[in-house]
């Protein structure tokens, strides 16, 4: 914890108003009175979760992860975390850039869905994001359309490093209660401890199908639910496959057999009824994403030289994406 001694306080802040609120923080728009900017202050929630998350003094261990991640980090598709504050009682607070926008509340209050050419720039961003991750041996491991922020200038940022993880080779065995659950991997809903940067591949998939539909592709209720609906869209695997797949601790549950994929359905390459288009080389980067057998999903190198990104419709410039009015701003 020496990286707290010497801080600023967060009183040298002026918050104005709260953003959003999860598990493991609270986050507020705010002012730095010295040099007038705004910022977004993330405080940290103390004593979350089990007293083995936690160090000694109530330190909840995913805090610590995401702060040590995020102050080694240097991308511009990743949030930039530019010091950590705290005030009089120990609470700990991260300074980081604000964005006017999270994807998910951009989409829900969107009247049309993004064009192909703004999904494409959106989409190299994110990816660029996720390989700068991977090169640096960090799983996300939380990969969702609200833990990506996007601004009035087109860039987009992934944000939300609390179910972050390092990782290493040979791979050691990890919980596979992570991911936000419409964007868990099949490999973790069926019970999987060892896994890899194909997890985040997944989530991925799903941001990819959710930013052309303007809708989650897969939203169960439970973690069965989820697994049912994936099998109805892509068909039930078999150890044909995806090898090792009736070794998973999940595998042996009875269900449904569906045997075709039927996402092109869901994704044509032309539509009279509305259905979001996507063509012969677009749903192919979509269906390697979806891969069941995380061996043989697409790595995050093999998705940025795409040929999808290539063929016109060609990913919009930044500078050319659309603006919206900021989602938090108030008067002040």
């Amino acid at each position: 914890m020496n990286m707290l001694q010497g801080c600023r306080s967060v009183f040298e802040f002026e918050k104005l108003n709260k953003i959003s609120e999860g598990t493991y923080g609270i986050v507020y728009r705010a002012r730095d009175k010295k040099s007038g900017e705004i910022v977004a202050l993330k405080k940290v929630k103390m004593n979350v979760g089990r007293k083995e998350d936690c160090l000694e003094y109530g330190f909840p261990i995913s805090s610590l992860r995401e702060i040590n991640i995020l102050l080694s980090f240097d991308h511009p598709s990743i949030v930039n975390v530019k010091e950590v504050v705290m005030d009089d009682h120990d609470s700990v607070y991260m300074v980081m850039e604000y964005m006017e926008h999270d994807l998910k509340w951009l989409m829900e209050s969107m009247k049309q869905p993004f064009s192909t050419s703004e999904v494409k720039c959106l989409m190299l961003q994110l990816l660029e994001g996720v390989k700068y991750l991977h090169d640096n041996w960090v799983l996300h491991r939380d990969l969702k359309t609200s833990n990506l922020l996007l601004n009035n200038q087109g860039v987009l940022k992934i944000c939300d490093f609390g179910m972050s993880r390092q990782y290493g080779s040979p791979l050691k065995p990890y919980t596979s209660l992570v991911v936000t659950l419409w964007y868990r991997a099949p490999e973790l809903l069926l019970g999987a401890k060892k896994y890899s940067t194909a997890v985040d591949m997944w989530s991925v998939g799903c941001i990819m199908a959710e930013l052309l539909a303007k809708k989650p592709l897969f939203s169960g209720t439970t973690e069965v639910d989820q697994i049912d609906k994936i099998f109805k869209t892509l068909g039930t695997p078999t150890e044909t496959i995806w090898p090792g797949l009736s070794e998973l601790p999940g595998a042996k549950a009875n269900f449904a057999k569906q045997p075709y994929n039927l996402l092109r359905k869901r994704f044509p390459a032309a539509s009279f009824t509305g259905s979001p288009v996507l063509s012969e080389s677009g749903f192919d980067l979509l269906n390697r994403l979806l891969t069941y057998d995380p061996e043989k999903r697409i790595t995050v190198d093999d998705a940025l030289n795409h040929y999808w990104f290539h063929e016109v419709p060609l990913p919009k410039s930044k500078d050319f994406m659309p603006t919206f009015p900021p989602q938090h701003a108030r008067n002040k």
